[in-house]
Order: structure tokens, then sequence, then C-alpha cells
């Protein structure tokens, strides 16, 4: 029984070297054996869109009338020069451009512009003599130049002030009446007649 395990124990022991001796591991073609696969993405293809045929248009047909030759028809002739005798003549028509008025047209400079009666110094004076300083204007110690632009007509009359450059609500307001209680002025003049004309005249308030 000894020399049968001596013989098993020595079979299992030439059977385990064997076996590890064929065991050999090979990492020389881990790198190369590996093997990709590659995602095949279908091809889609989108439908074509097929624009709608235009509307069709109802064919519009001629219609001819035939005139039978028994027909009237009037019948139109010129006569040239040749066989009148008389010759052409072609007259010259001038084109008229109607100018604006004179009643109408405001100049700005005009060959006499207008004057207030007595001259400049008479202005002047007609504006300190009615000009009425405002009481809140003074209390507030409102002072400065208000510019007035009104149009004085062929008759000498003077209409439409506007202030053009203003300096207080109050002193506007005064400028604005004295310029309209102003006499006529001497109107002004543009190639021998009177015409409408703009005129500004500055207005001074001043506090003493």
């Amino acid at each position: 029984m000894l020399i049968g395990y001596v013989i098993v124990l020595a079979f299992m022991f030439v059977a385990f070297e064997w076996t590890e001796r064929d065991k050999v591991i090979d990492t020389s073609q881990a790198v190369l054996d590996l093997v990709f696969e590659e995602e095949i993405i279908p091809l889609t293809q989108q439908p074509e869109n097929i624009p709608p045929p235009p509307p069709e248009t109802p064919s519009i047909t001629e219609v001819l009338q035939i005139v039978d030759d028994d027909a009237n028809v009037e019948q139109t002739t010129i006569a040239s020069t040749e066989d009148i005798g008389e010759k052409v003549e072609v007259k010259y028509v001038p084109v008229v451009v109607e100018e604006e008025p004179d009643e109408v047209t405001i100049f700005e400079v005009v060959e006499n512009m207008p004057e207030f009666p007595g001259g400049q110094a008479a202005l002047m004076q007609f504006l300190s003599k009615n000009i009425k300083y405002p009481t809140i204007a003074q209390e507030n110690g409102t002072q400065g130049r208000v510019t007035i632009q009104f149009v004085v007509n062929r008759d000498g009359s003077v209409v439409d002030p506007v202030v053009i450059r203003g300096v207080d609500p109050y002193l506007d307001k005064e400028a604005l009446r004295v310029i309209s209680q102003m006499p006529k002025w001497k109107p002004g003049m543009q190639r021998g007649k009177t015409v409408r004309v703009k005129y500004t005249v500055p207005v001074m308030f001043r506090l003493q």
C-alpha cells in the first residue's frame, strides 16, 4: 500500500508540473488583438418637399369682331399742306410762371426796410415810455432782453408778433403787449412797391 501511495503521488506531482509549464501568457499581442467595431449609422433620406403647382389662371379669349365689307365706316382724311397750298405758321407760346402776389409774400430783406415813425430813436422812446415792468419780475430781480419778431404790412400795420428769444414769461408777455400797441410804420418798399416785411425788435428790461 505504501508503494502504491508513493506511485500515485509521483504521478500527481508529474501531472501538476506538466500543466504549469504549458501555462504561458503572451502579452506582446494584447494591444494588437483589440477589435474595434465601427458603428454603422444608417443613412436617412429626407423626403423632398415638392411645391404645389401654381393655380391655373383662366385663359382670356380675345374676341375679334369681324366687320362686313358692306358696313359703313367713317373715314377721316388728313389734308397736307401740299394739297391745300397754304403755309403752316408755327407760333411760339411762352410759358408764363405765375409769381406769388406781393400781398401774400413776406420779405425779410428789401430795398427800403420798414421804419418806425420818427426813426429808431423814436422807437426806443416809445418802448421805454409804454413798457410797464411786471411786479413779479421786479420782486424776483428778473431782467434781460426779449427779442420780438413781427410783420409790417403794406399799409404799415404791425401784425403777428412772436417771441423768438425770451427771458421770463412775464417779461415776454409785456413785450408782446407793447409791440402790438405800436402805431403804423412806414412800410417797406421793393421795386417801387410796398411789400410785407419781417422785422425784429429787441425789448430791453433793466432794473435800476
